[in-house]
């Protein structure tokens, strides 16, 4: 058990960290690459699937909030997080493996099996990322050292995503697969083979390493989840932390979504995978450094400096076409290197904006704001995927052909113009963040 000054050891840390690193495979795969798996090789409709994706994101709408309330007051010897950890990383292990490993069959078959695959892993998924991320606040109250907690967490997300994007070609090159629709199964059935007990593992890492504090919360009668909404929402440094988050989190989520199409309709190119490794790898390297500007100069100040690298390299994307796959890379890079400080200081900002309503209310509901955060996150991604595929369906992609000139000019403006807009929005919004030390 911590205390709310004790320091936390660097071992209780990585525990911590270790769920983001396997978890993350409900990223990249999910997002980017099962999408077009689903749509190149198993052949659902894109417009479909991007409906399919979009409805689940409205779906968790609902399922992140009840979470997190229910974390909030869970009772058992274990705690009020753990619990969910541990049972729920074994569900969403058992759906990744039928959501990666389709049967063979018409459209039909093929999309039911994918709409029931995505709904059990999002639902799972939920039970254990709400919980888990609201475990984090819990773990240290120091205003500086969350930065290096949640820095910790979120730069293992970050490397996990990496692992998870660079996943299909390793399993290709280590197993001798060839290309193909055959190829393509093959690849996603080892991909989850591997990450279903590494998700079981780290997240049991987790529930035996971390210890939760002993908090007191109102007993949730009558009226009471109104009651605590309208508390949530008189939080003005959340409820401005929330907006701009949301809306860079949809301009962050389409170009998430649309790196695949983006690099090969439009650059012609074939290494959208060391693109992603570029991003990456440059926001790892460049995470540490962030904690040190956010400790010398505010938080606040440090995430609006790393909004403002991340979306001013990516504007010039927007002018790209065929041959400019060079210059990709060197903006990928110069944008990637705020992209770790843009996940890691809202994460710590947040768990003050928790702090501030424990001063509000006397309770302590880290579940209830990861919820609403999570509704945030899930939502933008269903704009990202939803949206982006839809918008693409509508004007006209067709897969493994020449894409017209209408298709690639759309993918621009998904790809590079509507995000660079969103963030230059979301930054605006954040001046307004009242709290910074």
């Amino acid at each position: 058990m911590t205390t709310r000054h004790a320091s936390v050891s660097a071992g209780i840390k990585l525990a911590y960290a270790a769920p983001a690193f396997a978890l993350a495979v409900v990223g990249i795969p999910v997002y980017v690459y099962i999408p077009k798996f689903y749509t190149d090789t198993v052949g659902i409709d894109i417009a479909l699937l991007g409906a399919l994706l979009l409805s689940v994101r409205i779906f968790d709408a609902i399922t992140d909030p009840l979470l997190g309330r229910l974390s909030d007051h869970t009772r058992t010897r274990f705690g009020r997080r753990r619990p969910y950890i541990a049972v729920g990383s074994v569900l969403v292990a058992l759906s990744m493996l039928m959501l990666f490993n389709p049967p063979r069959g018409g459209q039909l078959m093929a999309s039911l099996w994918f709409a029931v695959g995505i709904y059990a892993l999002f639902l799972f998924w939920t039970a254990v990322t709400v919980p888990y991320e609201s475990l984090g606040p819990e773990i240290t109250f120091n205003y500086d050292e969350r930065n290096t907690l949640f820095a910790l967490r979120d730069g293992a997300l970050i490397a996990g995503t990496l692992v998870a994007a660079a996943s299909p070609a390793l399993v290709r090159w280590l197993f001798g697969i060839p290309e193909g629709p055959s190829g393509e199964r093959s690849v996603y059935f080892w991909i989850s083979v591997v990450y279903a007990p590494l998700v079981i593992g780290s997240c049991l890492w987790c529930f035996y390493a971390v210890r939760e504090n002993t908090v007191h919360t109102r007993p949730a009668g009558k009226g009471a989840f109104w009651r605590d909404l309208r508390a949530t929402a008189g939080n003005r440094p959340f409820m401005i932390l929330l907006m701009a988050y949301t809306i860079a989190a949809v301009g962050n989520n389409l170009p998430a979504t649309l790196i695949l199409y983006y690099v090969e309709y439009v650059l012609l190119s074939g290494h959208a995978e060391l693109f992603l490794l570029i991003y990456f790898v440059t926001g790892i390297a460049f995470l540490p450094a962030w904690i040190g500007i956010a400790r010398r100069m505010g938080k606040k100040r440090a995430w609006l400096a790393s909004m403002a690298i991340n979306t001013g390299a990516f504007v010039g994307v927007f002018f790209l076409g065929p041959g400019d796959a060079a210059i990709y890379g060197v903006l990928v890079a110069l944008s990637g290197i705020g992209f770790g400080a843009t996940l890691a200081l809202p994460s710590s900002i947040q768990a003050d904006v928790i702090d501030y309503d424990e001063l509000l209310t006397c309770q302590r509901r880290e579940g209830q704001y990861v919820g609403l955060w999570n509704i945030a996150k899930k939502l933008a991604a269903a704009v990202g995927v939803g949206a982006g595929l839809a918008i693409l369906g509508w004007a006209g992609y067709q897969p493994n052909v020449e894409q017209s000139a209408g298709v690639v000019f759309t993918l621009k403006v998904l790809y590079a113009g509507v995000p660079s807009l969103f963030n230059l929005i979301a930054f605006a919004i954040a001046l307004a963040y009242p709290i910074d030390g």
